[in-house]
């Protein structure tokens, strides 16, 4: 019988060269979310299950969070590479500090998806009879603490905020009267609320300066920025990619529908009444100028940003053309 030595050798690096570069050990990165299968923070999870991470040799590990502000925390002491989803005045004022944190990509613009709600036998009608009464949101630094200081700012109520954490752990608490008002964001309570069992008193968006802030940021830790930059910028194209497939592809509300465990109507609702596709427009952060006021008025930064500490902290890629 003839052998043929180093002939394996020679197979097995031919097999090598042919092999797409996909094939090889993915590069990972961990990503910090809040609010668990919400719309506006799911786009990477459909992203990933569509396999368009898979496409630019990308994977992620999700870690969730209460809210806004834990994902913010977990960015800047390193648990995680980026976060999707942190409140935008809370990474102002971390920033101002000296964290490590930059501002990647925009999140949410506007806040017409958050609201607050009693139970339905609630004696409490509207958000201006919660004087005395306790209001619950997310996290210190999350999108709903700082907006539900600004309802009680626009109504001119005394109610307390309570950090009341996620909405599944807060309408447990609205629920047995733990607290007087829960949040919410889609689809979380929408049952709930078509079947009568609780009442909207307040939207975010009743607040006008709301309306054109972006008001959740994705972030990305400043080290893991400088030193993996060419795995942020696929990170950046994979979630541009997801946030269109999630719109402009049917399957997009399939997949959220799927990874949400709800209905496709239900998660075409969400997509069409509470977050249209220029919400989630990743690449521009609006409302700089009212949203470092509204920061300043409930104490999480002491002075406006410069415009040089501005260009340090938005770091968003150009998109390719």
């Amino acid at each position: 019988m003839l052998r043929f030595p180093g002939l394996s050798s020679i197979v097995v690096l031919g097999i090598l060269a042919l092999t797409p570069p996909a094939a090889f050990a993915q590069d990972t990165l961990k990503l910090a979310v809040g609010a668990p299968n919400n719309w506006d923070s799911s786009v990477p999870d459909v992203g990933k299950r569509a396999g368009i991470f898979k496409k630019y040799n990308l994977d992620i590990e999700t870690l969730y969070t209460q809210g806004g502000g834990e994902t913010m925390q977990a960015v800047i002491s390193a648990s995680a590479d980026i976060g999707i989803a942190a409140g935008s005045a809370g990474v102002l004022g971390a920033f101002s500090k000296g964290a490590p944190v930059r501002i990647l990509m925009a999140g949410t613009t506007g806040a017409s998806d958050l609201y607050w709600y009693v139970p339905a036998d609630s004696p409490i009608k509207s958000f201006k009879d919660l004087d005395g009464k306790t209001v619950g949101y997310s996290t210190n630094g999350a999108s709903t603490h700082t907006t539900v200081l600004a309802l009680i700012k626009h109504y001119g109520v005394n109610a307390k905020p309570i950090g009341s954490g996620a909405a599944a752990i807060t309408l447990t608490q609205a629920m047995s009267k733990q607290i007087d008002a829960g949040w919410a964001s889609p689809p979380f309570g929408l049952q709930q609320l078509q079947e009568g069992q609780i009442r909207i008193i307040a939207r975010g968006s009743d607040v006008p300066s709301t309306r054109d802030q972006t008001v959740r940021v994705h972030i990305v830790n400043a080290n893991v920025l400088a030193q993996r930059a060419d795995v942020i910028n696929r990170f950046v194209k994979a979630y541009r990619e997801s946030y269109d497939f999630l719109y402009d592809n049917p399957e997009g509300a399939k997949i959220y529908a799927q990874y949400a465990k709800i209905s496709e109507p239900l998660a075409a609702r969400i997509r069409d009444e509470f977050l249209p596709k220029a919400a989630l427009n990743p690449d521009r952060v609006s409302g700089i100028d009212a949203l470092t006021q509204d920061a300043i008025a409930f104490k999480v930064l002491q002075a406006p940003l410069t415009q040089e500490q501005l260009a340090q902290l938005i770091q968003i890629p150009p998109r390719e053309r």
